[in-house]
C-alpha cells in the first residue's frame, strides 16, 4: 500500500471547509482522501483554536 502525505493545498482546503461548517465526510471526499486519514490529520494538528493548517507543514 502506497501512503502519501497530504498537501499544503489539501490542508488549507481543510482549513476553509471546516471554517464553513462542512461535514468530515465531505472534506474526505473533497480532498480525495478517507475519512481516518483526515481525523488523524485533525487529531495531530488541531489545538484549543482549532485546526492549524501551516503548523502542519
Amino acid at each position: 500500500m502506497k501512503y502519501n502525505h497530504l498537501t499544503a493545498e489539501q490542508r488549507y482546503t481543510i482549513d476553509v471547509l471546516l471554517r464553513q461548517k462542512k461535514s468530515r465526510k465531505e472534506i474526505a471526499q473533497t480532498i480525495g482522501v478517507s475519512q481516518s486519514t483526515l481525523c488523524r490529520e485533525l487529531k495531530r494538528n488541531s489545538g484549543q483554536r482549532g485546526y492549524h493548517w501551516q503548523k502542519a507543514q
